[in-house]
């Protein structure tokens, strides 16, 4: 069967690359069109576009590049309906998605949304824009069924598919040895890692700030995660000190090796409570978004671990409090204080236990070949 994905940022194309990896074992035929990453590439998909040309966040940064959002999901909408695929896979990215999906709906598409979007965030009002445009749902968050259960929406619950990949990768012989960006290998050490987003707008508002509280931590050695879609160049530009090193693409080495990190707001908060370290999440966006944000959003945490947990677990900086001196007294107290990091790793074996065990991409997989199976079987 012929599978047409669309994945706009760095985790969607992890996830996309495992549920394409996963349906390719219920579908020894099946061919992927996508609007992905290099993750989703190596599994056999022909990119349209990279997750680098569709990297817009907030409401000014999208607002002001609106004409450009707009052209690509004109070429996307055109694009899917020449494919003719015989399914439409959405991987989170709700503005853009919702979107595509009201086309694939009105085509007589299949449309399968996979990870639901965080509507029950701030946008209620788009669940039944989903039950309308979306044939099946799949929900990796354990509070999600019964949210969407109130607006009458049955959904898929299949599990955090992040705990796939980490199972793979223990599976796999664990933690490997780091090599820099000249690709060198780096003796292993306890680092403090420094995850500043996978998007241009996250590092020049958030990579200044972690740089300046590596300053203040002259004796321990940091680890800038970085990204080789954004450009080697970029994070050089930024004037790193001397106790920072720069990796592309090993965060998961990275969080592996380390005893603290700085984390910007996203599903890296998740991978790095799943690694197992302690951290604290900083989140700074245009003053404007975050005003508008402040008046929208329904939920009392910015992080996932804090989310799926209901209670303040790891300690959330937001805006003027993403400064070096707070940074600095948060992170001296991961690193100092005993008792704080026990409470931690409490905490993360309780966030493991809540997302379910491994297999979400398989179980996905098998539901979706099935589902669009019977679909078609039904129409013949």
């Amino acid at each position: 069967m012929r599978y047409y994905l669309v994945a706009g940022e760095a985790s969607g194309d992890l996830h996309g690359a495992n549920l394409m990896h996963a349906i390719k074992r219920q579908d020894q035929e099946a061919e992927f069109r996508a609007w992905g990453g290099d993750r989703m590439a190596s599994e056999g998909a022909e990119l349209v576009h990279h997750v680098r040309d569709l990297a817009f966040m907030g409401f000014w940064e999208v607002a002001i590049n609106l004409r450009r959002i707009l052209g690509l999901l004109s070429e996307a909408r055109k694009d899917m309906l020449d494919w003719k695929p015989d399914a439409v896979i959405l991987v989170d990215y709700p503005g853009f998605n919702l979107r595509l999906a009201a086309t694939a709906n009105e085509a007589g598409l299949t449309v399968l949304w996979y990870i639901s979007p965080q509507v029950w965030a701030w946008k209620a009002g788009r669940v039944h824009k989903l039950k309308e445009r979306v044939d099946r749902l799949y929900a990796i968050l354990p509070f999600e069924k019964d949210f969407y259960a109130e607006y009458g929406m049955e959904i898929v619950y299949i599990g955090h598919p992040l705990l796939d990949e980490l199972g793979k990768r223990a599976a796999d012989s664990g933690a490997k040895a780091l090599k820099n960006a000249a690709g060198e290998p780096v003796p292993s050490k306890p680092w403090i890692a420094m995850l500043p987003g996978s998007r241009k707008q996250e590092l020049n508002r958030l990579l200044p700030v972690m740089l300046q509280v590596a300053r203040n931590f002259p004796d321990r050695s940091f680890a800038l995660a970085g990204l080789t879609q954004l450009g080697e160049a970029h994070y050089r530009s930024y004037q790193l000190p001397q106790n920072v090193q720069l990796f592309l693409d090993q965060t998961y080495q990275i969080l592996e090796q380390s005893s603290a990190a700085m984390v910007t707001s996203g599903t890296a908060t998740l991978e790095t409570a799943l690694i197992g370290v302690p951290e604290v999440v900083l989140y700074r966006g245009s003053p404007l978004s975050f005003w508008i944000a402040r008046r929208l959003v329904k939920v009392p945490f910015i992080s996932l671990v804090n989310l799926v947990l209901n209670r303040a677990l790891v300690t959330e900086l937001l805006q003027s409090q993403v400064n070096s001196e707070q940074v600095t007294r948060e992170l001296t107290s991961l690193i100092e204080d005993s008792q704080r990091r026990s409470d931690i790793q409490s905490g993360y074996l309780e966030l493991r236990e809540l997302l379910g065990g491994e297999g979400a991409s398989d179980r996905a997989a098998t539901d979706m070949v099935d589902f669009i199976r019977s679909r078609m079987q039904a129409g013949a």
